[in-house]
């Protein structure tokens, strides 16, 4: 494995499988109560630029629950907030703690991160991808599918950051993707070159109804993510058509299941009655970020 998780193509197969076994694990044994300390006197430093709920909270308790510790630290509270470097706040943070988890705006702030940094670090969001999210994700899938090759794994909406680790989840586990999104809200080109480098099967097409059709797996995300507030209107017009509602999950199979990152705009990229469906499993998507996260700190601080 990498000493440092900035995309989930920096993960193969093998070792994918091995942190889904892992978490799976942890979350049965959670489940009975059993607690670890496989961890104890480590310590993860996580430093956001963006807010969040899930990936705050998910990362300070799995660090506890496996004996360890979490910092949190907002850019506007240390002096990257006044000017100094991330090469600097890296070297510095790397002779304090043992792990690096950012939220950031720029991918480009994790890649100096981690070009400066002697500890692991974690992409706990980018403008490019978000991993530690599909790493859920996957688990997700495998617990309701049982596999993942062979299944049609259908993105409606915006094809931002997560649908960028999506199509890296896809091409590296054997699922086939249909990305249906406006014109001029593509994935990243270079993402999806890669995905198709590690053999993705990536289909990219402007037609929800078509994406719908015969899917396994329908997953969207909100149609204006933060930093794109600016755009709020435009994109609602745009989007208007790529909303995941009932007619969309006729299309569907039957067993379809439903995913979304949150948080949810009910009414927005989809429904009420579709977040809280008998198809829907989006709490247990966000459950699953504590136990992936385990697993993912186990690998690179055991």
């Amino acid at each position: 494995m990498q000493p440092h998780l900035l995309s989930l193509a920096d993960l193969s197969y093998a070792e994918i499988i091995n942190i889904l076994d892992t978490a799976s694990d942890l979350k049965e044994k959670r489940a009975r109560g059993k607690t670890s300390s496989a961890l104890k006197n480590r310590t993860l430093a996580m430093l956001f630029e963006k807010s969040s709920t899930r990936t705050r909270i998910s990362f300070e308790v799995a660090m506890t629950e496996l004996g360890g510790h979490a910092i949190y630290l907002s850019y506007r509270d240390i002096q990257l907030g006044r000017g100094e470097s991330v090469a600097d706040t890296a070297r510095v943070m790397s002779r304090y703690v043992q792990a690096i988890m950012a939220r950031v705006y720029k991918h480009e702030t994790l890649i100096e991160l981690e070009k400066n940094s002697t500890v692991p670090v974690i992409n706990g969001l980018s403008d490019l991808e978000h991993p530690c999210q599909l790493l859920a994700d996957l688990m997700t899938i495998r617990e309701y599918k049982g596999k993942f090759k062979g299944l049609n794994f259908s993105w409606i909406g915006d094809g931002n950051n997560v649908c960028n680790s999506a199509m890296l989840a896809c091409a590296l586990t054997g699922m086939k993707m249909t990305v249906a999104c406006p014109e001029g809200y593509e994935p990243n080109h270079d993402v999806t070159a890669k995905a198709k480098e590690l053999g993705g099967m990536i289909n990219i097409i402007h037609d929800p109804k078509r994406a719908a059709k015969n899917a396994d797996i329908l997953y969207t995300d909100v149609w204006v993510s933060m930093g794109d507030e600016e755009e709020y209107d435009r994109r609602l017009r745009d989007f208007k058509n790529y909303q995941i509602n009932s007619k969309i999950l006729e299309l569907a199979k039957h067993d379809v299941m439903v995913l979304h990152c949150l948080p949810a705009h009910r009414g927005e990229e989809i429904t009420a009655e579709v977040v809280e469906g008998p198809n829907s499993a989006v709490f247990d998507q966000a459950e699953n970020r504590l136990h992936a996260q385990k697993a993912l700190l186990l690998k690179l601080l055991s």
